[in-house]
């Protein structure tokens, strides 16, 4: 057991995710490949759609289909996603205490409790997201109501921005959506922050969804600022690779403005994203769970407990979830 737990400034534990990271590439990789997988599979099933409907000339249902797609494919990205987090924070959970780790042993830890990382994912995405996705889709869905061929025949969207009351619309819904994205923005960052630690709260300590979010609420309180820094900056390594692994697709549209990239290069566009997703997606994970970790050590002094524990001078530092015995 790993007995040598302290507080750790960011970029500490930026240093300790890499190397994490670093040592068990495949044990990360291997988690995140269902959430890569299913986006990928979802995704080809659009551009396939898509064609189809193209080669049909059935224009009008093309937003349809890029709505409906849109709809169905956040929710389960979430969800799915939640399974992975939940998975990879135990993974992290054990290599950072100097446990042994298998994707197979992360996976069998959190089926018995799947329903409940799946409430709590489903609970966050509702709380946090809810607002901004209602602001977004009113807006676009405003704008695809009155602007015909928006987003799918440049012809028609350009004709449609030719009609004065069309622009005066387009104004007003632009105007509206402009004032409320700061505070609707504001709150969305806020509720993220205050729920962040949620997930590794559940997986490590067998919490139940509600007092996950309870739990993660009061261990976050003081350091939302160092919580924005941590996402601030994984986003922004996860954001350079993504740019540099799709550039063709930037090359692409900008070589056709106003046109949507062919099927062969959407098809591509989505292969190199499971790639990316598979390799990126647990980065936040582990950093977050680190963070969990580092928020008991500073003010629960978890690394006291845990040398205690190592030395067997107390029982277990954590109530520990059943299934998360392994191998």
């Amino acid at each position: 057991m790993e007995s040598n737990l302290r507080p750790m400034s960011l970029g500490e534990i930026l240093d300790r995710t890499a190397q994490l990271y670093r040592t068990n590439f495949l044990l990360f990789a291997g988690i995140s490949i269902p959430y890569a997988g299913a986006l990928l599979v979802l995704g080809l099933l659009q551009i396939g759609l898509t064609e189809m409907l193209r080669v049909l000339h059935m224009t009008d249902q093309l937003r349809w289909l890029t709505w409906s797609t849109v709809v169905i494919t956040i929710p389960i990205s979430f969800l799915i996603y939640g399974m992975v987090m939940a998975a990879t924070s135990r993974a992290v959970a054990w290599v950072h205490l100097g446990e042994p780790a298998t994707i197979r042993g992360a996976y069998q830890s959190i089926l018995p409790r799947r329903g409940r990382y799946i409430w709590l994912m489903a609970i966050t995405w509702l709380v946090v997201f809810a607002p901004l996705m209602v602001l977004y889709g009113a807006y676009f869905g405003t704008i695809a109501y009155y602007v015909k061929g928006f987003g799918t025949d440049p012809a028609a969207q350009q004709a449609a921005m030719s009609n004065p009351q069309t622009m005066l619309i387009f104004g007003l819904a632009s105007l509206v959506f402009m004032l409320l994205i700061i505070p609707v923005g504001i709150y969305t960052v806020m509720m993220g922050l205050r729920y962040s630690l949620a997930m590794p709260s559940c997986v490590v300590e067998n919490l139940k969804a509600r007092d996950a979010i309870r739990r993660s609420i009061d261990l976050a309180r003081g350091s939302w600022g160092r919580i924005f820094l941590l996402a601030l900056l994984i986003g922004v390594i996860k954001f350079g690779l993504v740019m540099v692994t799709q550039v063709f697709v930037f090359v692409a549209a900008f070589k056709h403005p106003g046109q949507l990239p062919g099927p062969g290069i959407s098809a591509l566009s989505q292969v190199i994203g499971f790639f990316t997703n598979t390799f990126l997606g647990p980065i936040w994970a582990a950093g977050i769970t680190l963070f969990y970790y580092d928020q008991r050590v500073r003010k629960e002094g978890y690394d006291i407990e845990w040398m205690l524990q190592a030395a067997g001078l107390t029982g277990p530092a954590t109530q520990q979830d059943p299934g998360a015995a392994h191998e």
